[in-house]
């Protein structure tokens, strides 16, 4: 039979999610997951792929402001949910799907388009490339201690119930956003996902759990965890699972963790997304019995590559051409001249000769400022064509802050 792409409708949508459940394994996910995702569906943004009844691949991508390097919000697709029947594969439904996602995003305007990967192997073909990484921690909370700055002392700290501080730690949140590289500026509905806790995905643990931190009676930090008890001959040896933490300054910050590490009845903290530059590391008596471990997270492509560059602002100021391949994408095959600095920048066509030549990959790779230029020369991906301008574009491509994705999608 031949298979048909369209747009999603309300009513194919427990066939579409099914599909989607199917190929990451078969497991259903709880009720008021699937409740969330129908509501946070843009339909007109998602798409099917049809044997007959029968839905074989889906994809979709929602409506992001991602901030980037210089404060400002980039309007960006966050593509979601890409799945292939495994009785289809092969058969170019994957490209062909990638084909009209990124055709529909340009011709919204949108000059980025943002994942992340089940298996990042998939998604270079299609011009994304890994421009956040996330670390994860278990911390031997007996063994590791913190040193903490002055001020913290002067936090109060108070147990809160998730819901009823729900809308402060938002607007904390929101505050937060144009700080780092990375970030998504929640779009109405999307404040549910923190407060998202089904039973079936705790695994033995708590219901989540919120402390907040004040300051002369107003929010400055807050922290949502999850605390799963466990006892030995020894005696008690639960684990704190935190969710996310967000805190206005280190005092905060540090009182904050200081909390998590003393909670009663643990002897360990698990922390699964946090910037590779997190103050925690810095706070630790013992990186090493933190165990540290570094992944990739936010794979970012650049739908128009002019459009996307002049987006940002540059630590130093900059002038290269870039020689940009893009044979997914041809728009945006050729030379670029970007001049730029923390003001703004200029990304226009050009004619002349190029001073640095890489793929859109390696474009997007570089785009918030967490993957250098240099790096990627050293591995054979950026060749430098005008002495010194590898250097140059390497500083003023830099951010200042590690970026980060603090939530999937």
């Amino acid at each position: 039979m031949t298979t048909e792409m369209r747009e999603l409708c309300q009513a194919d949508w427990d066939a579409y999610y099914g599909t989607l459940e199917l190929a990451f394994g078969g497991v259903a996910e709880a009720a008021e997951e699937h409740e969330l995702w129908n509501d946070l569906t843009e339909f007109d943004r998602f798409f099917g792929t049809w044997e007959g009844k029968t839905c074989v691949g889906t994809t979709g991508s929602f409506s992001f402001r991602l901030s980037v390097p210089g404060g400002s919000l980039v309007d960006a697709a966050g593509v979601t949910m890409v799945s292939v029947a495994a009785t289809h594969r092969r058969q170019g439904i994957l490209t062909s799907m990638m084909r009209r996602q990124l055709d529909d995003v340009r011709a919204r305007g949108e000059a980025v388009a943002v994942l992340t990967a089940s298996e990042p192997v998939i998604y270079g073909r299609f011009g994304y490339g890994t421009a956040t990484f996330a670390a994860k921690a278990e911390i031997d909370t007996t063994r590791v201690s913190l040193s903490v700055p002055a001020g913290t002392d002067d936090v109060r700290l108070r147990y809160a119930k998730p819901a009823d501080v729900h809308a402060a730690c938002e607007a904390l949140y929101a505050r937060r956003v144009s700080e780092r590289p990375g970030m998504l500026a929640r779009q109405p509905g999307w404040e549910r996902l923190g407060l998202l806790d089904p039973e079936s995905e705790r695994q033995g643990a708590s219901p989540l759990q919120c402390v907040v931190a004040e300051r002369a009676g107003e929010l400055v930090g807050y922290a949502r965890y999850q605390v799963k008890p466990d006892w030995d001959a020894a005696g008690p040896k639960g684990t704190v699972r935190l969710r996310d933490l967000e805190a206005e300054d280190p005092a905060a910050t540090a009182a904050l963790w200081r909390f998590l590490f003393g909670i009663d009845l643990t002897s360990a903290v698990e922390a699964h997304n946090r910037p590779t530059d997190d103050a925690l590391f810095q706070l630790v008596s013992d990186v090493r019995r933190c165990r540290i471990q570094v992944r990739d997270s936010l794979h970012v492509r650049l739908v128009e590559v002019g459009a996307a560059l002049e987006a940002r602002a540059y630590r130093t100021p900059v002038n290269v051409v870039l020689d940009v391949e893009d044979a997914f994408c041809p728009w945006n095959e050729g030379r670029w001249r970007l001049k730029g600095d923390l003001k703004g920048a200029v990304c226009e066509r050009t004619e002349d000769e190029a001073d640095l030549a890489l793929s859109v990959r390696d474009l997007g790779a570089a785009y918030l400022g967490g993957v250098s230029l240099t790096s990627l020369a050293s591995a054979g991906r950026v060749r430098e064509l005008r002495p010194g301008a590898l250097a140059e574009a390497t500083v003023a491509f830099g951010s200042d802050a590690a970026p980060w994705l603090p939530h999937g999608f």
